[in-house]
């Protein structure tokens, strides 16, 4: 690069610029195939609401029946937990013991890449089925699951009216298999199915004044049903299957099935049982729309696929089958995720467009506006060309078209993440383009024919331009290196941002020449210079207007008093430091989505009628709320994910979860701030819970601290002590803790000696109670490709009570049957409900919500010393291994952070090396290195005076904006350089190039603030956007004025005796 010549004819050297100019006719072939290829790419993008990412996280569940929620605890999570921690890349191992139920939910880290994901999955199930055999008899399982990322984006309620649930089963069979058809549909899952059962209902003193027990009823059913083999016969020619009669092929078989009574007296089972069709009892999840039961049908959409195409698919197929289907069955849309992301895709399109339109009045003004000479009136003083701003429009579409061709190739779709990412490339973008134009335009002001002011701004302009780009792409580098679950979420900032501005680097050095020279017109006052190129005699005749020397005495005045302009530089550096500290933080904010989450739990326990009633109140209560469309509501379960970055809810019999969808944004917040009141007045027996949907990877609270300790009983008094410290902080509300209560169980003491001499075990007396209570399956019952279970139990009046346990009857050795309250006793007691553990410690966690206007970081922040006090109590007084961990938000947002920090080496070490590959001196790429962090001040301002918190994305948005300063940076101190070689005084070339630098560096920065404007309206992009904007403001007057001061102060640049004029 020459920079000894930048008034002269450029050196001889390969000039991209002029290659382009030189070759016409394959440029615009170029830039024509281009457009027209980014313009098919973009129609080929898949679109989807979030970015995909990797669940990274799997449950083993395991039943044990019989057992307390500390037997399983010990003998059952423990056991495969210890196997757990084997598993390459293990993280987290949570999980929760209930009485005959163990469930784990195992994390791995962050860290794994998504392609092994299905690997150690793979391991787990490996591990666990090797050591199964240590497990206790009688346990059930382990049972894997780790489809955890399957999104039903799309769910419709089959409402069947008058029809039975067996009924409504077979129509949502009918109706999964067509939609299984719909191209792009990947899964098609049923919920609120209840199993069909087949129940026998013998009464225990029936069979007493028959002289029958249970057992030998259950022993004849089953030797009846058997599918036995009875061999071949082998003839000389054939082979003959021998099949025996008498499985139950219908009802009336069971019903007529003979048994023998003590005395030998043949009965039917019809004389002393009731055998009937039934559902499972107690229900499994239930799922009700709008007041009525229904079966969900979830669908779930294949990778990469287009979800309003899709949503287009699913709307015609589901309109076909709905003329299918019986008079009173119905399909109605509960969830429609692709309604959602054509509103918010079309939402970003409009935003994005705005923003073209922002960057292009900028353009058309700052490089256009001329003021005509001569005496004018005063709407006739200034006119604009637009041509120079024209040149700027054509490059942005062009931009954008092969960006989307790249997109296209590295499989980056459309959603939230992209096109955000898309509005703040295009500040940046236009950059390039319009220094290369201003320079064009510069120097066809000074007298340069139209060829020879392109290939100039290329010799002049190119490499400061390319090093600043690559300098604002390595300031996104962090979020392209993150190992997280969040560095994945936002990874595509990085990819796109990066891809739009190393091409709008291209775009301005290729194809910016070529639209300048076909487009661009020399002013009519410039007189053309001559073709040798003489230096013209004054350097600044351009620059010699009033608005133009005002800024180059405030230069001037900056540089002579370097010391005071340094101080300030600093104090505002400090003041931003201290605001920073002011903001509120967060993780990522709640979406835009219309639907309101509404979780009521029960105590632990609680039977799923007894939650199934007071739910359907709760529901008829929340569709009577004016501004409510529909209310879905899961009894039992928490609702399947219908949205990427949802908590999920495992099925527990204690817990309802309602879908509120409101009518408008305005009333979803409205509903949200009623909601919580009315639960507590209103159903003061429920723990209720109000949350919007959340953005960016799922978190259950914003405040949690977890307690962890080796004893269960002093853990639940420790973690009491934490519970009263957050009810008593007025900036917390609905505080508890994950343990609940404990839960309320009959133990039967028995008589051992009593029962040896009669010949009864405990497992007989267990056998009989739970053939009295729920039942003991004895056989299926086949029924085309159903298989159904029969289940023996007594008539629900002999066990409806508690008292009726006293009227159980066992059968002795004797044959004689006793009632069971001659050998065992009754009584009540209570036991943990349920137990949880983090990595093989008891873990109680306790959380609440925060009240409103109120991030949980700051909540956190706030109680975290009164909680440390606390520790260090329990620790003085002997007890180290109870202590205190924040969970929640915060340790999710530190992960993503920390994941973040790790890339900041690496972005620090390639901005160093560029800066120093373009300005080959330590002295002067530190000096530009040192201006990158001057924004925090602009950052700190903006966000507190817009009330905007400091989260995730705006934290992303400031590592960003390093890059951006610097750039700015770069193209000043390259300038002072070359007008240095060029022989120019320090002092003047310090003040000259900050004056000639002055519109670039102006317009740059004012396209990229204003671009953003419209992104400032979202609520996910918001603060990331505020945030640049006001960096961005604050850096480029510092760049301006404080950098020119650093300089001198650095260099120790003398002011040069003859004064320059005022």
């Amino acid at each position: 690069m020459s920079a000894g010549m930048p008034l002269g004819e450029p050196a001889a050297g390969f000039n991209l610029s002029k290659w382009a100019l030189d070759h016409p006719a394959l440029t615009r072939y170029l830039m024509v195939v281009l457009l027209l290829m980014g313009v098919f790419a973009y129609f080929q993008l898949g679109q989807d609401e979030d970015p995909p990412f990797t669940f990274r996280a799997m449950v083993v569940r395991t039943y044990w029946p019989g057992a307390t929620a500390q037997q399983v605890a010990e003998q059952v999570t423990d056991k495969i937990e210890r196997t757990l921690q084997e598993v390459p890349y293990a993280d987290k191992i949570r999980s929760y013991s209930k009485p005959g139920e163990s469930q784990i939910i195992f994390q791995i880290k962050d860290s794994s890449k998504a392609s092994e994901v299905a690997g150690v999955w793979y391991a787990v199930r490996k591990k666990v089925g090797d050591m199964r055999y240590t497990l206790p008899q009688g346990v059930q399982g382990p049972f894997f699951n780790d489809d955890f990322g399957d999104v039903y984006g799309v769910i419709y309620a089959l409402e069947a009216e008058g029809f039975s649930l067996a009924e409504s089963k077979a129509f949502a069979d009918d109706v999964r298999q067509q939609l299984l058809r719909v191209p792009d549909v990947a899964k098609v899952e049923l919920f609120g199915v209840q199993d069909e059962k087949l129940y026998i209902e013998v009464s225990q003193q029936r069979l007493a004044q028959l002289g029958l027990d249970m057992n030998q009823v259950l022993a004849q059913l089953g030797q009846q049903n058997a599918v036995e083999s009875a061999g071949v016969v082998q003839t000389p020619t054939d082979q003959l299957q021998v099949r025996v009669q008498g499985q139950f092929l219908a009802i009336e078989d069971l019903r007529a099935m003979p048994i023998r009574a003590a005395s030998g007296r043949q009965l039917r089972l019809a004389d002393i049982a009731e055998v009937r069709r039934g559902y499972v009892d107690p229900p499994t999840v239930k799922v009700r729309h709008d007041g009525q039961q229904v079966i969900a049908i979830g669908i779930s959409m294949a990778k990469g696929g287009d979800i309003i195409a899709l949503g287009k698919a699913l709307h015609a197929t589901v309109a076909r089958i709905d003329t299918q289907l019986p008079a009173g069955v119905r399909l109605v849309n509960v969830q429609d995720q692709p309604k959602s992301v054509a509103s918010s895709v079309n939402e970003f399109v409009g935003v994005l467009a705005e923003a073209v339109v922002i960057v292009l009045i900028v353009s058309f003004i700052s490089l256009g506006l001329h003021k005509r000479s001569g005496q004018q009136r005063w709407w006739r003083r200034w006119y604009v060309d637009p041509r120079p701003g024209l040149v700027v429009g054509i490059t942005i579409p062009l931009v954008l078209a092969v960006t989307f061709l790249a997109m296209h190739y590295w499989d980056i779709g459309l959603h939230k993440i992209s096109l955000g990412s898309l509005i703040i490339a295009l500040g940046l973008l236009v950059d390039d383009a319009i220094i290369a134009v201003e320079m064009m335009v510069r120097k066809m002001e000074e007298g340069y024919d139209k060829v020879r002011a392109a290939t100039f701004a290329y010799e002049i302009t190119a490499m400061p331009m390319l090093t600043g780009t690559l300098i604002t792409a390595t300031g996104f580098l962090p979020i392209g290196l993150a190992k997280s679950m969040t560095g994945e979420y936002t990874f595509a900032i990085f990819a796109v941002t990066v891809i739009a501005l190393v091409i709008s680097w291209v775009v301005s050095v290729y194809f910016v020449p070529y639209l300048g020279t076909l487009l661009l017109k020399t002013p009519e006052h410039v007189q053309p210079r001559p073709a040798d190129g003489a230096i013209s005699p004054d350097p600044h005749e351009v620059f010699d207007s009033p608005f133009y020397n005002a800024f180059r005495r405030a230069v001037h005045w900056c540089v002579a008093h370097r010391w005071i302009t340094i101080g300030a530089t600093l104090a505002i550096f400090a003041l931003g430091i201290v605001g920073m500290g002011r903001v509120q933080q967060q993780f990522f904010p709640d979406s835009s989505r219309p639907e309101i989450i509404v979780d009521v739990w029960f105590p632990e326990g609680t039977s799923l009628a007894g939650n199934e009633a007071v739910t359907k109140r709760v529901e008829a209560r929340l569709r009577a709320e004016p501004g409510v469309a529909s209310v879905s509501t899961w009894v039992g379960s928490g609702v399947p994910r219908f949205y990427l970055p949802l908590d999920q809810v495992f099925p527990q019999t204690n817990v309802s979860q309602f879908i509120v969808v409101a009518r408008d944004l305005k009333v979803r917040e409205q509903l949200r701030v009623a909601f919580p009141a009315l639960l507590a007045t209103e159903f003061p027996e429920v723990r209720g819970r109000v949350k919007l949907l959340p953005n960016g990877p799922p978190v259950p609270y914003p405040v949690q601290f977890r307690v962890i300790g080796p004893d269960p009983a002093q853990l639940r008094v420790r973690a009491d002590e934490v519970k009263a410290v957050l009810r008593q902080s007025p900036q917390m509300r609905g505080v508890n803790d994950n343990w609940n209560e404990s839960v309320k169980v009959m133990r039967l003491d028995v008589d051992q000696a009593k029962a040896r001499a009669l010949g009864v075990t405990s497992q007989s007396i267990a056998q009989a109670s739970r053939v009295m209570q729920s039942g003991m399956p004895v056989g299926q019952y086949r029924e085309g490709d159903k298989l159904i279970d029969i289940v023996l139990r007594q008539p629900e009046d002999e066990r409806s009570a508690i008292t009726d346990i006293a009227n159980a009857y066992l059968p002795t050795a004797s044959g004689q049957s006793i009632a069971l309250t001659q050998i065992a006793k009754p009584r009540f007691t209570w036991e943990p409900g349920v137990m949880w553990r983090e990595n093989r410690d008891y873990a109680i966690t306790v959380q609440g919500d925060v009240v409103e206007g109120l991030q949980g970081a700051t909540v956190t922040q706030a109680l975290l010393p009164g909680l440390r006090k606390i520790e260090s109590g329990w620790h003085d007084a002997g007890q180290n291994a109870y202590r205190i961990q924040v969970a929640g938000a915060v340790e999710e947002s530190a992960k993503g952070s920390d994941s973040i920090a790790a890339g900041l080496p690496v972005m620090l070490f390639i901005t160093f090396t560029l800066l120093m590959l373009q300005l080959h001196s330590f002295s002067r790429a530190m000096l530009v290195f040192l201006t990158g962090p001057l924004g925090i001040a602009g950052v700190a301002g903006a966000l507190l005076l817009l009330g905007r918190p400091f989260g995730f994305v705006a934290l992303l948005g400031v590592i960003a904006l390093m890059g951006m300063i610097q750039r700015n940076s770069v193209i000043l101190i390259d300038q002072i350089e070359q007008d240095r070689a060029r022989g120019v005084p320090a002092w003047d070339a310090i003040v000259e190039s900050a004056v000639r630098r002055l519109r670039p560096i102006v317009l740059t920065a004012a396209a990229a603030v204003l671009a953003m404007i419209p992104l400032s309206r979202s609520v996910f992009w918001g603060p990331m956007a505020v945030a640049i904007m006001g960096g961005l403001i604050v850096a480029t007057v510092l760049t301006l004025l404080a950098l020119p001061a650093m300089y001198a102060a650095w260099f120790r640049v003398r002011r040069p005796e003859p004064e320059v004029p005022a």
